[in-house]
């Protein structure tokens, strides 16, 4: 197999089934080194199986691997100097405090005694966790927990580093955090293979992603080049109080080049190939009751693409945010 120089990971034909059921199923990608490249979809869309089988946690049925030119197809433990990995759910011991957590965790990449000190203490003081450091695992918040999660599987300054899920169940503030780290992690040559089903944080952090719904990858390319089409669109969100039965109906026919959705709370959103008449459209809201209280202009985003690629409504990956606790 031949992975390429300039690949970090390359990915042909990857499957895997649990049973009958298909998790991942026939994926092919390549990651450029030093690329921060995300994988996007909603829960049980098969972006940690396809973690583990990159990461030799588990084994395909079929396909070839290459880490960083490493063919890991036969042994997928090949290549496990060049990975760090951070999995959705910690594997810290929460008797150990932060600084032992991190000395195990060096000890385990064979790293010596007095290397494994100085790193941990290094990262520690990186990591904004210097006072955390004689704490147990087990006292520390969520956002504390990620980040020193993230310490760990850079302890031994892997070239990539795989991040499931990094931000899920942790409140604003420590998933800004957590995002600026993986930024300066990035920015420092580090690739990064990201998992997420957050699409705000893909289209903020990636050079590239690739959207998986049901095990198979739907659509691939650079954040930019995802959004460009989205620009010839004009979209505009009206928010309104006291909008009657019938209005989206009545907008449809009133406004035919243009295409009206109920996004709830008296919010609706309007598309068009021209430019929206804004104040015709105000006008004819008005004169039928409704008190039309914003209209703006919306930006294209990558939660555009994906509900046009996927037929999966952003709301639907809202709510699983808050079934796993999050807020990010």
């Amino acid at each position: 197999m031949d992975t390429g120089a300039a690949q970090a990971i390359e990915a042909r034909g990857l499957s895997k089934r649990f049973d009958a059921v298909p998790a991942v199923d026939g994926i092919s990608f390549t990651v450029r080194r030093g690329e921060l490249f995300g994988f996007l979809g909603p829960n049980g869309a098969g972006k940690t199986t396809t973690i583990n089988l990159l990461t030799g946690l588990a084994r395909p049925d079929a396909g070839t691997i290459g880490i960083n030119g490493v063919d890991c197809s036969t042994d997928p433990k090949a290549a496990q100097h060049l990975i760090g990995v951070v999995p959705d759910e910690s594997n810290l011991y929460p008797e150990l405090t932060g600084f032992e957590n991190l000395c195990f965790c060096g000890a385990l990449y064979g790293m010596r005694k007095n290397e494994r000190r100085a790193r941990a203490g290094e990262l520690l003081g990186v990591f904004g966790l210097a006072d955390a450091a004689d704490r147990k695992f087990a006292g520390y918040s969520r956002g504390m927990k990620r980040r020193l999660a993230i310490a760990a599987g850079i302890i031994h300054e892997p070239p990539i580093l795989f991040l499931d899920e990094p931000t899920t169940g942790i409140d604003v503030a420590g998933a800004r955090q957590i995002r600026r780290l993986i930024a300066d992690l990035h920015e420092s040559g580090t690739t990064v293979f990201l998992t997420t089903h957050y699409i705000e944080e893909a289209e903020r952090l990636c050079d590239r992603v690739a959207f998986i719904v049901a095990g198979r990858i739907v659509g691939i390319d650079t954040v930019e080049r995802f959004i460009q089409p989205e620009r010839d669109r004009h979209v505009m969100q009206v928010s309104c109080l006291n909008v009657p039965d019938g209005t989206l109906r009545e907008l449809a026919e009133g406004f035919p080049d243009s295409r009206f959705q109920d996004l709830s709370g008296g919010v609706i959103r309007v598309e068009a190939d021209s430019a929206v008449p804004v104040g015709s459209l105000v006008r004819f809201l008005e004169e039928r009751g409704a008190e039309v209280t914003e209209a703006r202009r919306m930006r294209p985003s990558l939660e555009d693409v994906f509900v046009r690629i996927t037929g999966i409504e952003a709301a639907a990956l809202r709510r699983e945010k808050e079934k796993k606790g999050g807020g990010a």
